[in-house]
């Protein structure tokens, strides 16, 4: 399993994250069987948030019940959560009240002294960075958080905090697939006048996150789009299921994995977050975290996947 380093925080983290956003009904042995699957494969990064599951920290408790861990095994996992959805609504708060209530139910639920990587969970278009930074500020100083960072926040965003908060933003969970790649096609097709791949949806998102040193987490890594399904074996994608097959078989490595090689190939040092709970889909997709793609293959599974090569 290969490593990239988390932003500045000095955490060097395998690149493949175990999400944990479906757990709420699984058994204790299914969750252990998912944990030991994952670490099997050198996975020892886990990923929540406070409204997984049906009712707040349910996921996260469920995690603790199924998995109790000794301090030492504690420290051998990196645990990241979020907060700032508040499900009622939906709407979002990143109000100081609120996120330090949240942490402090997260470490409750989560059975642990302290929570290695918070994320505030997407944009909240009410937030006062003040706030954030006096959240930050009492959370890092009482130990009860290493890091922190943030999940589908813009440049402009990310500064906006920045110009408040003390601690670096090491991360931005962004939605990433192959067939899900604003992110990298903008930059692929800039100056292209008719084109649709041209037009900025983020700002030079992927470019400002290298420049300043956050690493970018890549939800739904094998979703056609927003919660439309997976491209893997779908019929809406014969070409890309073609390459894939074809490099899967070159590799000796399921489809999966070349589909999770397609981010971790990327130079940016990007972490792949699965959200399956299926321990044999794990395995797969954990075995494209050094998959060493070339770069004649990395560009026809982009335009494998729709996209314009100029």
């Amino acid at each position: 399993m290969r490593t990239v380093p988390l932003g500045t925080s000095g955490l060097q983290v395998p690149n493949v994250v175990l999400g944990l956003m479906r757990i709420a009904d699984m058994g204790d042995e299914e969750i252990r069987t998912l944990w030991s699957t994952a670490r099997d494969a050198g996975i020892t990064f886990i990923d929540h948030a406070d409204v997984y599951g049906r009712e707040l920290h349910r996921c996260e408790r469920r995690w603790a019940e199924a998995v109790p861990m000794s301090p030492a095994e504690r420290d051998a996992v990196t645990v990241q959560t979020k907060c700032g959805i508040v499900p009622d609504g939906p709407y979002f708060d990143f109000s100081y009240e609120h996120v330090v209530s949240s942490v402090n139910a997260s470490l409750e639920a989560l059975r642990t002294d302290r929570i290695d990587v918070l994320l505030l969970h997407r944009p909240d278009a009410l937030v006062e960075p003040d706030e954030v930074a006096r959240a930050f500020d009492e959370l890092h100083e009482a130990g009860k958080v290493r890091a922190f960072g943030v999940s589908n926040h813009t440049p402009g965003q990310i500064e906006l905090l920045k110009r408040s908060v003390r601690q670096p933003l090491v991360a931005n969970q962004l939605q990433l697939s192959i067939t899900h790649a604003p992110l990298v096609a903008h930059g692929v097709a800039a100056n292209m006048q008719a084109l649709d791949q041209s037009i900025s949806r983020d700002a030079g998102l992927l470019d400002y996150c290298r420049l300043n040193d956050i690493t970018v987490q890549a939800w739904s890594p094998f979703q056609a789009g927003f919660f439309t399904g997976v491209f893997l074996d779908n019929p809406e994608y014969p070409e890309l299921n073609a390459v894939l097959d074809r490099l899967a078989g070159k590799y000796g490595v399921p489809p999966l994995a070349v589909a999770t090689a397609w981010i971790t190939r990327h130079p940016a040092g990007m972490q792949v977050v699965l959200g399956t709970t299926n321990p044999e889909r794990v395995a797969a997709a954990a075995q494209g975290s050094d998959l060493p793609l070339t770069r004649a293959e990395w560009y026809e599974l982009f335009r494998a996947a729709g996209y314009t090569v100029p």
